[in-house]
Formats: structure tokens, sequence, C-alpha cells
């Protein structure tokens, strides 16, 4: 399954819309992707699984890249 990732760089970071990235990780539950980026230190906000509509809409947009985590 993939999951978006809407994440803070900064750990400390307080959220704010205009400063949040999202990446996709392949992985079969929230906690794997949570593991596969603990080394980042992100602070993640929100962790989205991508159901085949959303994943293809996902997909033809020029900031799509799948991440090899």
């Amino acid at each position: 399954m993939i999951f978006k990732v809407f994440y803070q760089e900064l750990p400390g970071e307080v959220p704010v819309r205009e400063r949040t990235q999202s990446l996709y990780v392949e992985a079969d539950s929230e906690k794997e992707v949570r593991n596969k980026l603990y080394d980042r230190k992100y602070n993640i906000e929100f962790i989205h699984p991508l159901d085949e509509a959303h994943l293809n809409y996902e997909k033809q947009s020029e900031h799509f890249k799948l991440e090899t985590v």
C-alpha cells in the first residue's frame, strides 16, 4: 500500500500549512511508515493511506515521487 505522509522537516517546528511537505512511502501499515522515516526526525503531521483512485490522481502530479526507504 502507498501512504502519503504530511510532515515538517524540523521536529520542533509547529505545523503550518504553508511549510507542510509531503512524500509517498510504500509500506504495509502506518506503523511501518513511521519506522521507515524514524531516522529522518521529521515532525509527522498525518499519514494517509491512498486507495487506487486517489493514488492514480496523485500520480498525475509533477511532485509525485515514491520514496525508497
